[in-house]
């Protein structure tokens, strides 16, 4: 599968890209993320504040029950609290690259649709990988389905498609 996708929005301009797998498909064995785009979205992540100004590249689907807002709103988030950082720490820390100025998130919707780059998708992966250590430690420190222990871990997981909830 090869379909070609554009994408014309405030941070990328004329930015295009090919899909070389199905939508939700042929994944990276390293990679098993909990949530979809679309639940993560739902739940509530980001504070509301993330793809607002990019809609039209992903399914419509995707936004129809998705927890937005024009401004930061921790309120959204599934754990009702702040688990972000701001994007200037992600651009210090060399966590923004130029086909997804947006981040890892950015980069996992793109992933999930498709979207191939081989040493990009495997840098990630290994970020996604990383950030396992959190969800140990909510297993190790929290009672089993206790939604209150370690709330921003909890969040923060929630933002890298790990769903701490069944823990």
């Amino acid at each position: 599968m090869s379909r070609l996708i554009r994408v014309n929005d405030k941070m990328q301009t004329d930015y295009s890209y090919k899909l070389h797998a199905l939508s939700g498909r042929s994944f990276d064995s390293q990679f098993t993320p909990g949530l979809t785009p679309k639940q993560m979205l739902e739940l509530g992540v980001f504070g509301g504040k993330y793809m607002n100004d990019c809609k039209e590249e992903f399914p419509q689907s995707w936004f129809k029950n998705a927890k937005l807002s024009l401004e930061k709103d921790p309120a959204l988030n599934y754990f009702k609290v702040d688990a972000s950082q701001p994007l200037s720490k992600w651009k210090s820390n060399g966590w923004i690259t130029s086909e997804d100025p947006r981040g890892w998130f950015q980069w996992y919707c793109r992933y999930y649709q498709g979207r191939r780059i081989d040493s990009l998708d495997k840098w990630q992966i290994s970020r996604w990988r990383a950030f396992s250590r959190h969800m140990k430690a909510v297993v190790k420190n929290c009672a089993p389905r206790d939604l209150e222990c370690r709330k921003r871990q909890r969040q923060a997981l929630l933002h890298w498609a790990y769903d701490s909830r069944r823990f």
